[in-house]
């Protein structure tokens, strides 16, 4: 059986659920395909389940990619104030967390609910559980440029818009089909590795296993300068938390990153301080007031530091306090991976990608949106503001050459 969309979308996640509702907005035939059971699976489970839909400040420095001048175009043309106003007209009561980070108030089902409806309303046909058996171009036909077979049908369509998204959270139905498209056209595509993501213990590091659920702020600082302050957070395997999955986005292996445990003070200076007024004070007690107690008690049974009065402290045993308190070299083994990743650093190369609608520059009516390009932003909504850009440019681009 044969069937005709004037436009393919392979993908019901953000960017493709957007960009559907807004090719249909326009009046044009679309057609969603899913090998899930439910649209915007990823959207459910982000943010806690609250989804961090965008950012209040969203700068192309946001974001990283091998051709940083390509998101500037899609980011000016539909903007997060853009995005706001559609969540705020559907009634979608939503909060300011931290740092311009903006979450729904009852849920990230909120979010999906409005994707889906705008394709109702724009009779857009969703098609689950559908696998994508081959996709090829076709030749001599001016109304359909690829064939598509899934589920034993066969379709034509003018336009294929890949939105599949990366290779973080393999459960969700993450899968390199996007990349292997974009490889069977000639486009290239720039190694992939799991962003946003949690680091793991080397062996001699696994004893702060015992710190396991202990969060606390501090700034960390990646080889090449780049540095981050927000909390880290001690886990069974690593340490993650926002600093530490911002920060991974920088890190290259066999590299350390430096934490300092105590971003907002000086370690000398709060215990110079103690030293004139409490001579007779612990080292231990006067660390365990501005520190966790736990690490604190950590150290001391590790025999990394030793306790004693402030007035014996030596000035050569406040030195490595300090390195250890505010220059800690951390070298991870190697980070969680794509199980737990947010999302997928590199993919398919942007500059073959047209930055004004996302068009292959090789293959006419191809594109290609959201995560799967070699585009990643920060933790903070940028990667949800990066799916509705990237997809409006998208579906302008279609619409208006239709």
């Amino acid at each position: 059986m044969k069937n005709y969309s004037e436009t393919i979308i392979i993908g019901a996640g953000a960017a493709g659920l957007f960009c559907a509702g807004q090719i249909g907005k326009a009046g044009k035939s679309v057609t969603v395909f899913d090998n899930g059971k439910k649209a915007g699976r990823k959207i459910l489970m982000s943010g806690g389940g609250f989804c961090n839909f965008t950012n209040l400040e969203v700068l192309p420095s946001h974001y990283l990619s091998h051709n940083p001048h390509f998101v500037k175009s899609a980011l000016a043309r539909f903007t997060q104030w853009d995005f706001i106003a559609m969540v705020a007209a559907q009634g979608i009561a939503y909060h300011e967390k931290e740092s311009g980070q903006l979450f729904c108030d009852n849920g990230a089902e909120d979010i999906v609910k409005m994707l889906e409806a705008r394709c109702t309303e724009n009779r857009v046909s969703i098609q689950l559980r559908q696998r994508i058996d081959l996709v090829e171009a076709v030749h001599n036909d001016e109304n359909a440029r690829f064939k598509i077979q899934s589920g034993g049908q066969t379709w034509y369509c003018k336009n294929l818009v890949i939105a599949t998204g990366g290779l973080s959270m393999p459960a969700l139905g993450a899968s390199p089909f996007g990349y292997q498209i974009a490889e069977q056209f000639g486009l290239n595509v720039l190694s992939p590795r799991a962003s946003l993501v949690p680091f793991t213990y080397r062996e001699n590091d696994k004893f702060l296993t015992a710190l396991s659920g202990i969060s606390l702020p501090v700034r960390v600082t990646a080889q090449n300068g780049k540095s981050f302050s927000n909390n880290l957070l001690f886990t069974h395997r690593g340490v993650s938390g926002p600093a530490i999955l911002q920060i991974s986005n920088y890190w290259q292996p066999n590299e350390s990153v430096e934490i300092d445990l105590l971003p907002t003070d000086s370690i000398e200076e709060y215990l110079s301080q103690l030293k004139a007024s409490s001579p007779k004070l612990q080292l231990k007690t006067a660390l365990s007031r501005i520190l966790p107690k736990k690490l604190v008690e950590l150290w001391f049974e590790r025999q990394l530091l030793q306790d004693e009065t402030l007035a014996n402290l030596s000035k050569v045993r406040l030195k490595n306090l300090e390195n250890l308190i505010h220059h800690w070299q951390f070298q991870p083994n190697g980070t969680e991976g794509y199980r737990t990743a947010e999302v997928t650093m590199g993919g398919i190369d942007t500059k073959e990608i047209s930055s004004k609608t996302m068009e292959s520059q090789k293959v006419k009516g191809l594109y290609f949106i959201g995560e799967v390009l070699d585009v990643t932003g920060w933790l903070g909504g940028y990667n949800f503001q990066w799916a509705w850009s990237s997809a409006y440019a998208c579906a302008v681009g279609i619409t208006q050459t239709e």
